[in-house]
């Protein structure tokens, strides 16, 4: 199977980044409003890479084609590709859906908030994407 995870690693590493700058200085609105931007970015390429992986793993390229993203974290965790279930992800994008209002102090830090937990999550996934993919 030929599916080029590097871009989803990439997003990963620019979100740790922006993480371990925000720590330096939390009173840094523009490092937080990019910091949110980058969680969007990374969450947005874990959706589709996730996505991706499910329709090449697939027998039937259609099964993944229009499923709900519920039905999609819950093929993933049956596979083995997340730590979290339906509803830590639903948490995950409605805090994406959030992002948009960071200008809004308490929704950027509530965003910022689950920022930890969601770089696990991916980091995870990552690897089992990895891993998975090496046995191909």
């Amino acid at each position: 199977m030929s599916l080029d995870i590097c871009p989803l690693l990439n997003a990963i590493a620019r979100l740790q980044e922006g993480w371990q700058r925000y720590q330096q200085d939390i009173s840094d609105i523009q490092i937080r409003d990019g910091l949110v931007q980058r969680f969007e970015f990374t969450y947005e390429i874990s959706h589709k890479m996730l996505k991706r992986y499910l329709e090449h793993s697939s027998a039937s390229l259609e099964q993944f084609d229009q499923m709900p993203f519920a039905d999609l974290i819950r093929s993933a965790n049956e596979q083995g590709l997340l730590q979290g279930d339906w509803p830590v992800w639903r948490g995950y994008r409605d805090m994406r859906i959030k992002g948009v209002e960071s200008y809004i102090d308490d929704i950027a830090l509530q965003v910022i908030a689950i920022i930890p937990d969601f770089i696990s999550e991916v980091e995870f996934m990552a690897s089992k994407l990895k891993q998975s993919l090496d046995s191909f």
